[in-house]
């Protein structure tokens, strides 16, 4: 029987500034298909913990590992794709098409110095149909809604190929109709595509029928293996010191 590696494996992972403790003795895994939001208040550590798993902060004590390698060891980065908080929000003069922005996703696999093979147009024409943007490929990006960022930036994160897409609050600044068809295009990217998604998220409600791990984050973390039964406990009271009903009713009507 082969053993195959967590994309993920954290164990005992702690970090703080200076004194101030912002995560504290995390543990968990994370594997290949899976499909995980992270909830918690601000300030709670989530866009740290996503921080530290892409080798962007370096964590005080404990250990990460990615595909089994610790991070010295692990030089395939292309396997991650990453959209940032605030990514959609792109200045109306930056002087770049659509196709020009995906294309920059290839980067990663290829490097700086190489040019654009048929392959990476390939991969650069495959992301930006998932996302439905062919028709926006020579739009300058400055031009595009909220939504169209969106999805330009997913495109981008997918134009390497990874196994993981993870996303901080990629909502940011997006209309609720544009929010409802990106939640349809994830679940459709981890269900036929079999992505991994690890997304931090406000919208729990909308897409607890999809995820299949929630993970909850103030300064500790609780690993939830059922979405929908977290909704309606106490726990998520305490996380975000509301009333755990005003996520759980939060439904499909977006």
């Amino acid at each position: 029987m082969n053993f195959i590696a967590p994309i993920f494996e954290v164990k005992n992972l702690n970090f703080k500034v200076r004194e101030q403790i912002i995560l504290e003795n995390i543990s968990f895994e994370i594997f290949s298909g899976e499909y995980i939001a992270i909830i918690g208040p601000n300030g709670g550590g989530k866009t740290t913990l996503i921080r530290l798993l892409l080798n962007l902060d370096k964590y005080t004590s404990g250990e990460i590992k990615i595909f089994g390698k610790k991070f010295k060891d692990f030089k395939e980065w292309y396997k991650i794709g990453y959209v940032p908080q605030r990514a959609t929000l792109v200045d109306e003069n930056f002087p770049g098409t659509v196709e020009d922005i995906v294309k920059m996703g290839r980067v990663a696999k290829r490097g700086f110095l190489s040019g654009i093979s048929s392959e990476d147009r390939a991969k650069v024409h495959d992301a930006m149909l998932k996302m439905d943007i062919l028709d926006l490929k020579d739009k300058m990006v400055g031009t595009l809604s909220g939504g169209q960022r969106q999805r330009v930036m997913i495109a981008r994160a997918l134009a390497s190929s990874p196994k993981i897409l993870i996303l901080d609050e990629p909502n940011t600044g997006v209309d609720m109709a544009s929010q409802q068809r990106f939640y349809t295009l994830l679940s459709k990217l981890n269900k036929e595509e079999n992505i991994t998604i690890l997304f931090i998220t406000h919208d729990v409600g909308v897409i607890v029928d999809d995820i299949g791990r929630l993970f909850t984050i103030n300064r500790k973390a609780t690993i939830c293996n059922d979405p929908k039964k977290i909704l309606s406990c106490d726990e998520v009271s305490d996380l975000y010191g509301i009333h755990a009903h005003s996520l759980a009713n939060h439904k499909h009507e977006h």
